[in-house]
């Protein structure tokens, strides 16, 4: 059974996700062809929650950040596949640094699961920890399995704070890292966010969400096997995905096993 009210707010949704501009009451009206008097309420009590706002007085409406919050929200509570659980012990296993699996959560990335390293000089993240999406591997690896649009959202509200020696400063500098990654099948940091910390990240996608997976270390003992690391990660997701989830998952990313 369709609850014609429930149906009525998805359909706009939709309409905005496709359209990407500001509409009016009569707009609406015009091209789902609904009643004036019931689209009008519609409207007011979407804007009276916050989920619909006017940029400019008159000029139309268009969704608040709020639908945004909460989908992250749900998402960041919904719990890992089994896969990327297994991935992750894989990885701590294989490299014995500290391994996470990060999500995207408005400009930042958000740590979800971690272990940590059992080394003596490691480096130590916990759960929660949010980092730059934009200056960071783990985040970048996110962006690069996003669309263009939503890339350059991300890119007109980043704010360019120097980190380390390795923050990226500028859009430009972001998209070059991202396209080079790509091309070179996993994304790298050397004092990017956190000083003398090194970290090699893949994008994944499961279930229709965006990952990455970041295998992070002192950079003194990471640097010069970034290489070799960001191979085995491929290997990792191989055994724990199997051997063509890049290529049918993450199609845009160089695969290094073959």
């Amino acid at each position: 059974m369709l609850v014609k009210q429930a149906a009525n707010v998805l359909e706009l949704l939709e309409y905005f996700a496709r359209e990407q501009k500001t509409a009016s009451l009569a707009d609406l009206c015009a091209h789902f062809g609904w009643p004036r008097s019931s689209t009008f309420n519609l409207i007011q009590t979407l804007v009276e929650r916050g989920f619909l706002y006017e940029p400019k007085a008159r000029g139309g409406f268009y969704p608040t950040g709020r639908w945004l919050a909460l989908a992250q929200e749900i998402a960041s509570a919904e719990p890992l596949p089994k896969a990327a659980l297994a991935l992750l012990r894989d990885l701590a296993e294989t490299t014995g640094e500290t391994i996470w699996i990060a999500a995207p959560s408005g400009q930042h990335a958000v740590l979800l699961s971690v272990i940590q390293s059992a080394q003596a000089v490691r480096y130590t993240a916990e759960p929660g920890k949010r980092v730059p999406i934009h200056g960071t591997a783990s985040g970048q690896a996110i962006m690069s399995q996003m669309s263009p649009a939503q890339t350059a959202a991300i890119l007109r509200k980043a704010v360019f704070e120097r980190f380390g020696p390795g923050t990226p400063m500028s859009v430009e500098e972001v998209e070059q890292s991202i396209a080079e990654s790509l091309r070179r099948g996993s994304f790298r940091s050397a004092s990017a966010f956190s000083r003398d910390l090194g970290g090699i990240s893949v994008p994944l996608v499961l279930g229709g969400r965006l990952f990455s997976v970041t295998v992070a270390g002192p950079l003194f003992r990471i640097e010069s096997r970034m290489e070799d690391t960001a191979i085995e990660i491929h290997r990792a997701i191989a055994r724990q995905l199997g051997d063509e989830y890049l290529r049918k998952n993450v199609p845009n990313l160089h695969r290094l096993l073959e």
